[in-house]
């Protein structure tokens, strides 16, 4: 996660993190235990009627991606494009219940160090390879390659040291230490099984197309910009053990289009061009549920809410008065309710409510309290005033750098960011949103000039916030890391490992409580918005489910009359 990038993939890569933290929402899969782990809450539709074979459903989403590969790409449009074409391990419930898939059982020893799983013999991969033993020990073993240049899944895997292959149908996956985020890991796409030879493949290559046992099939692969092409796998016999059917999908073709404007999505939905949306515009949450002939479902998503980080290093914000100050003097559920009409709900902490081990104790500390504000801004000294009315020290004037790619901006964060900077005006702080390059922006959170990162961090557990607070995840000279605040405190990463290492379901509760005081505590980040997904359809779409960490799915997916 934290590499340095090589300067063959430099732009490559930051394509990808830049995504997540303006347009593209991370997904990663580093979930707790089996019992423990929590997916998004859905108000999804019920299906209505018998479900049919056949059909082509066009689906449109907003957000484009570089790479098709999730062993590569964090960004959770990989996770998006690739679920179809690849399956899991196991498979995760929205409960955080934990069912067969390639996988038919499993086992974990006494100090999570080794995970035995019996797989399915009956599997194969559409290109005519056989799923086996050695075909996940391949995958396990591609991820954590330096080569692969692994962005999100390997950090979920990080202590993986090798997996023993029993015999076709019986493997050994060994750890160095505990990791108990393993299994709803191994249930993610990002973990997803790829054809064996495949991986053989550069690293290029597998962002364009991925070859695996799905129920649907790619053959041209991802094309950016425009979108991505799926048949149906019709010897598909294994589906995941929650799926509401087995056997082949319903749909004869699944395509998905990239369309990032928001008027022309919604416009395609209700011209009945295309059948379903990702992201409904805010604007049009209410009407769009009041058209006969449509509908909307929405869901949840665990992990990281959309945050503002501060670069607690060096800068104005090394001051924890200030971080104090910018959060309690910003109005942010205002700002939120306004811009988002309800359909997204301010957050009060750096985790998603519908995360397991969510602690809303410490919702106090994010409180509005302007007077609060403006007087540790006085006690840090920021005391002066230039003739624009911004606060000086030392005749400096009290300016916050955030850089930002509006080509990957969604869900209007732009216009958020503008709102958020009139906001510090009134405190007499400078925010100053620079829609910047690639390489410029890849070096100011590289290097620690940024003041300001914005990201999310969608995950189906709170080993969220090793990703997006731990010292290992601090940007490197020249690259890119997710903990955009540069925030290193020993006695958190200490929390953050014991959460890991913790079965008892109480304590990994309690462990993952104190962190997320910790965090509040030094005011380590501004909370947002609650990301929720926000799925159009025509009422004739039945049976799109919504994987836990909130994105949607299509194998029981079928199209009425």
């Amino acid at each position: 996660m934290t590499r340095p990038f090589s300067s063959t993939r430099s732009r490559a890569a930051v394509l990808a993190v830049s995504a997540l933290a303006l347009g593209l929402n991370a997904c990663g899969s580093d979930s707790s235990s089996d019992s423990s782990s929590s997916g998004s809450s859905s108000n999804a539709s019920a299906s209505t009627g018998k479900p049919v074979s056949g059909g082509t459903l066009r689906f449109a989403i907003n957000s484009d991606s570089n790479c098709l590969d999730p062993h590569q790409s964090p960004a959770d449009v990989a996770g998006f494009f690739s679920r179809p074409i690849l399956d899991s391990l196991v498979a995760l419930d929205v409960d955080g219940k934990l069912s067969p898939w390639l996988a038919t059982k499993w086992s974990v020893s006494k100090d999570q160090k080794t995970y035995s799983f019996t797989l399915r013999d009956d599997v194969k991969f559409s290109n005519g390879e056989t799923f086996d033993g050695a075909a996940v020990k391949a995958n396990l073993d591609h991820i954590v390659d330096p080569k692969t240049k692994s962005q999100l899944a390997a950090n979920t895997i990080a202590t993986y040291s090798g997996t023993t292959v029993v015999d076709a149908t019986h493997v050994k996956v060994h750890f160095k230490s505990p990791n108990s985020a393993f299994l709803p890991s191994a249930a993610s796409a990002y973990l997803g099984i790829e054809a064996p030879s495949t991986l053989k493949q550069a690293p290029e290559k597998l962002c364009s197309k991925v070859v695996g046992s799905g129920p649907f099939v790619s053959k041209d692969g991802y094309v950016p910009q425009k979108g991505i092409e799926y048949v149906k796998n019709p010897a598909y016999a294994w589906g995941p053990g929650n799926a509401k059917h087995q056997g082949a999908a319903y749909l004869d073709r699944l395509s998905v289009s990239v369309i990032p404007e928001d008027s022309s999505r919604y416009g395609a939905l209700t011209s009945n061009q295309i059948d379903a949306i990702a992201s409904v515009p805010p604007v049009n949450v209410k009407a769009l549920k009041g058209t006969p002939g449509f509908a909307v479902d929405t869901a949840s998503a665990p992990g990281g809410n959309y945050s503002y980080y501060p670069n607690t290093q060096s800068g104005p914000f090394k001051d924890i008065r200030v971080r104090e100050a910018f959060r309690a003097g910003i109005d942010w559920k205002t700002i939120v309710d306004k811009l988002y009409f309800g359909v997204f709900p301010a957050a009060n902490g750096p985790l998603g409510p519908t995360t397991v081990g969510y602690d809303g104790s410490s919702a106090a500390a994010y409180a509005f309290d302007k007077a609060k504000a403006e007087k540790l801004l006085d006690e840090a000294g920021w005391t002066g005033r230039d003739s624009a009315g911004y606060r000086t020290k030392d005749g400096k004037r009290l300016t916050l750098l955030h850089p930002y790619l509006k080509a990957y901006v969604r869900e209007q964060r732009d216009v958020l960011g503008d709102q958020i900077q009139a906001a510090a005006k009134e405190l007499g702080i400078e925010v100053v949103n620079k829609n910047t390059t690639l390489d410029a922006y890849l070096k100011q959170l590289g290097d620690g000039t940024a003041d300001l990162g914005d990201l999310s961090w969608q995950r189906s557990s709170p080993d969220a916030l090793r990703t997006l607070f731990g010292t290992e995840n601090i940007a490197p000279k020249g690259g890119f890391g997710t903990n955009q605040a540069r925030y290193s405190n020993p006695k958190l990463d200490a929390l953050l490992k014991q959460g890991l290492a913790e079965t008892d379901l109480a304590q990994q509760k309690a462990t993952y409580a104190q962190a997320q005081q910790l965090i509040a505590k030094d005011a380590a980040t501004f909370p947002v918005y609650v990301f929720d997904y926000v799925l159009g359809r025509s009422d004739k779409v039945q049976g799109i489910t919504f994987e836990p960490q909130a994105y949607p799915t299509f194998y029981d997916a079928w199209i009425g009359s």
